[in-house]
Formats: structure tokens, C-alpha cells, sequence
């Protein structure tokens, strides 16, 4: 059961990096560079994604298209009220977000905050076999479990945990390739 457990949280955590690095502005458009926006919508926090189509009409545009368009004008204030530094061009039917070139200082700072999301990840990761041990110890020591046993778990775990770490090395080499190119 600690193995199941352990697999399901590191499962998370990769989940969480992928998420967290589809954030990154990397110079080209992606529609999950707006997930994290809300637009007061009928006094409601809503996500951009649920109230707009977000589509990438050429590499480096995104285009909102508002199912309803007089949430127009909040979608654009969102926007630009964001930490993303976009300047969204109003046309009156739909938003679109031209997304600049990064210069060589700017790619190596995101290179460096991928690093750092990684390094959280994998954090996590060794947090998360530290729990699966710790359980697996319990119930060496319940009876519930041989030595043996709890030996083979263990590796299991480590096994686990070693796997997960090649995952996020190998997402955060995609990620800073698609940044530095």
C-alpha cells in the first residue's frame, strides 16, 4: 500500500512540474501562459480558458476569443493586470497577444527558474519515499511485514523515487532546450 501511495504522489508531482512549467513564457505561444489568469466575471473569479477560446493562430500569437463579448474588456484587464508583461490588442471581437522575443539574459533567467521548479519537484519526490519509508518501517514493526520484506519494499521505493528523478531531469532538459533555442 505505501508503494501505491508513493507512486501516486510522485505521479503528482511530475503532473504539477508539467503544469507548472507550461507556465514558463519560453518566447513562443501557449494557450496554458493564460491558465493561471482569473477574469471577474459576473463577480465570480473565473479562468480565462472557461469563459474564452484561446487559439495560436501563428508561432508567437495568442488569440481570446470570448464566448460572450462583453467580458471583452475584463479578459483584456486581466491581462494585462497579469505578471506576464503582454500588452493584449483589443479589436473588438477577440484579444490577441503577441508574444516578444526573449532576449539572451531573459532565457538564461528562465533556465534558471525551470532549474528551480525542478529542484521543488524533486524535492518532493525524496519527501514523498521519506513518507513511503517511514510507513514501510511501521509496519516492519507491526508485524504487518517481514525484514525481508521490508528490504525488497525499500528498494521498490528507490527504485520508484530514481525513476521519477530521471522524469523531471529529462522534462527539465526539454524545457530548457525549448528556452535557450
Amino acid at each position: 500500500m505505501a508503494l501505491s501511495t508513493a507512486k501516486e504522489k510522485m505521479a503528482k508531482a511530475l503532473e504539477s512540474l508539467q503544469r507548472e512549467l507550461g507556465q514558463v513564457r519560453a518566447g513562443a505561444a501557449n494557450a496554458s501562459l493564460l491558465d493561471r489568469i482569473n477574469v471577474e466575471y459576473y463577480g465570480v473569479p473565473t479562468p480565462v480558458n472557461q469563459i474564452a477560446s484561446i487559439t495560436i493562430p501563428e508561432a508567437r500569437v495568442l488569440m481570446v476569443s470570448p464566448f460572450d463579448k462583453n467580458s471583452l474588456k475584463d479578459i483584456e484587464h486581466a491581462i494585462l493586470k497579469s505578471d506576464l508583461g503582454l500588452n493584449p490588442t483589443n479589436d473588438g471581437n477577440f484579444l490577441r497577444l503577441v508574444i516578444p522575443q526573449l532576449t539572451e539574459e531573459r532565457r538564461k533567467e528562465l533556465a534558471k527558474e525551470v532549474g528551480k521548479l525542478g529542484e521543488n519537484a524533486k524535492v518532493a519526490i525524496r519527501n514523498i519515499r521519506r513518507d513511503a519509508n517511514d510507513d514501510l518501517k511501521k509496519q516492519e514493526k507491526a508485524g504487518d511485514i517481514s525484514e525481508d520484506e521490508l528490504k525488497r519494499l525499500e528498494k521498490e521505493v528507490q527504485t520508484l523515487t530514481d525513476n521519477s528523478t530521471k522524469e523531471v531531469d529529462a522534462k527539465l532538459k526539454e524545457k530548457e532546450k525549448e528556452i535557450l533555442n
